[in-house]
């Protein structure tokens, strides 16, 4: 259970309020709070001469001439830990106020979600979105005073990226690891193989901290990751458990996995069941009756 994790919910912020978190990056918080994005989207601001821009967050005037003014000029590059509207809506009015260059992953080939896919209602990976320097699995993006390297973290989206900031033992996971509960995996664009063995990878970066799209920063950040990968392999577990004892449907297993679920993510929770029977199928251990849906009929491989 969620409660069993290493969760931590405390967060110093301001909306609107440039705050350093670390030597040479600053957070600004935007106030778009939520049951999926906590007190809201973190932008962050690395350098000070040449800044980078990571997550200009939602359309929201307030918050991009927040950071358009704690930037002072000095924003060149804006990048994106990954295409969801929480996290890149404010991309285009960031983009047309500094001039910067936009990077990320770009198109991930991928199916695009639907309404009854999405947590949300429209949390979808933005496909249009077409970067002036399209990032790839250990690129990196360099000025005088700081350099950051992509990693390709496909789970939570097909397109995420965290970012390490050279010399620093800072990762910037995005949605991927987060300290204030774990991550969204909605298919067909969220996918569990994925999301875990992204999490492994992490694991070999041996950061010392973590800062994330939405909450604080993750201190400890291996035994956070670790304990995730367990989380979900547990509840892996006991999915299947619930296939072989005859409960044949997302529904029925999510009366038992997620009794006790808030009404605000009871979807989410259903949607992270499919994708772990979708591994489940994947490993051999589960079939469905025809392409495996949210109303599909599962049975013990």
């Amino acid at each position: 259970m969620a409660d069993a994790l290493p969760l931590r919910k405390e967060m110093t912020f301001e909306y609107g309020v440039p705050r350093e978190v670390a030597p040479g990056v600053r957070r600004i918080v935007a106030e778009n709070p939520s049951a999926f994005t906590f007190h809201g989207t973190n932008t962050y601001l690395v350098g000070s001469e040449d800044v980078a821009v990571i997550d200009p967050g939602p359309d929201d005037e307030a918050h991009i001439q927040a950071i358009v003014e704690a930037g002072a000029g000095s924003i060149t590059k804006i990048l994106l830990t990954h295409t969801h509207r929480d996290h890149c809506d404010g991309l285009a009015k960031l983009k047309a106020a500094t001039a910067a260059k936009t990077l990320g992953f770009g198109t991930a080939p991928t199916p695009r979600g639907t309404t009854s896919s999405s947590p949300t209602n429209g949390e979808f990976v933005d496909h249009e979105f077409t970067p002036d320097l399209a990032l790839r699995d250990g690129m990196k993006v360099v000025s005088n005073a700081w350099q950051l390297t992509a990693h390709h973290t496909p789970g939570h989206a097909p397109d995420h990226l965290c970012f390490t900031l050279e010399g620093t033992g800072i990762l910037f996971s995005g949605d991927h690891v987060m300290g204030w509960n774990t991550s969204v995996i909605a298919p067909p664009e969220g996918n569990m193989g994925d999301y875990l063995r992204s999490l492994e990878k992490l694991l070999k970066l041996d950061a010392e901290q973590y800062l994330p799209g939405h909450g604080g920063a993750v201190h400890r950040p291996q035994r956070v990751a670790k304990a995730f990968l367990v989380h979900r392999k547990m509840r892996e577990a006991t999915i299947l458990d619930c296939v072989k004892s005859g409960k044949s449907t997302v529904a029925e297993i999510l009366e038992i996995v997620y009794r006790d679920v808030d009404d605000a993510v009871l979807r989410a929770a259903g949607l992270s069941v499919f994708a772990h029977l979708e591994l489940l199928i994947e490993r051999g251990l589960v079939r469905a009756n025809g392409t495996p849906s949210l109303t599909s009929s599962f049975w013990s491989a």
